[in-house]
């Protein structure tokens, strides 16, 4: 019952779980591997594509690890990943992981409250 009401408020107390042990993975990461996937990580937080559904970003934080990882064991060197231009390689990452974003809601509630301020006005034209 306890647990049902935390996860209700702080969220899936399993997605958290599974997001600990992604951290602990990229953490684990030899380097150079270790330093590029935490850069890349931080700014695909910033970019802001990062999706309001906890199970796809998830399984993006997932990918991302298993990616990582594949390429330490194999040896490919951090450029061979990235190419020239890591911000292009970081967005094309992100957009294959693409739902709901935070700014999506964000661009509805401005487009409504914009909307609803318009009806206002031309409610008070018409009185």
């Amino acid at each position: 019952m306890a647990a049902k009401w935390i996860e209700l408020v702080t969220g899936s107390l399993e997605q958290k779980k599974q997001y600990k042990q992604y951290k602990s993975r990229i953490e684990a990461l030899p380097e150079p591997y270790g330093t590029a996937a935490k850069a890349l990580q931080r700014y695909l937080m910033y970019y802001g594509g990062m999706t309001t559904d906890g199970e796809l970003a998830l399984k993006m934080f997932s990918d991302f690890a298993d990616f990582w990882e594949r390429a330490a064991a194999d040896g490919t060197s951090v450029r061979a990943i990235v190419g020239e231009d890591p911000v292009e390689f970081a967005e094309t990452f992100a957009q294959a992981y693409e739902g709901t974003r935070w700014i999506d809601k964000e661009r509805a509630r401005l487009t409504k409250a914009i909307e609803e301020a318009e009806r206002g006005k031309q409610l008070g034209e018409q009185q």
